[in-house]
């Protein structure tokens, strides 16, 4: 897996007069099926999430309110993506270590998995999940 394989997806929006509702299917529009829903809030100023790689579970994370910062390592390369348009999801391939920071206040942080929890899957050391990528310096 490679930092190409991670892309923004933009989920179907249907606006009206009363306002707008987005959607989201399994297999359909997120590219697996969806075995586990949770979300980050109240995230304190200056606080970062996440700080971890998944060895198999894909996930998508979107921004239901308020703005983030997504840092991506596949340990060789970097790149950093701003998430604001609830509409949109970014999808994080497996062996992507990934930090959250930047939340605005009251920012949601929807994140749809691809497996059930389970610690074994975590990569929580980032020179383990470096050794284990085989790209890290």
């Amino acid at each position: 897996m490679s930092l190409a394989d991670c892309q923004l997806i933009t989920l179907p929006r249907l606006d009206d007069e009363r306002g707008s509702l987005s959607f989201l299917e399994g297999d359909r529009h997120i590219p697996f099926a969806i075995k586990r829903i949770y979300y980050l809030y109240d995230i304190k100023p200056q606080q970062s999430r996440g700080a971890h790689a998944h060895k198999k579970c894909k996930r998508v994370l979107i921004p239901i309110h308020g703005r983030f910062t997504v840092l991506l390592d596949d340990g060789s390369n970097r790149k950093s993506l701003v998430l604001s348009e609830p509409n949109q999801g970014l999808y994080i391939s497996p062996m992507t270590w990934l930090d959250l920071d930047d939340f605005s206040d009251g920012a949601v942080c929807l994140a749809v998995a691809s497996d059930y929890y389970s610690e074994d899957d975590y990569y929580r050391d980032y020179r383990s999940f470096c050794d284990a990528a085989r790209g890290c310096e």
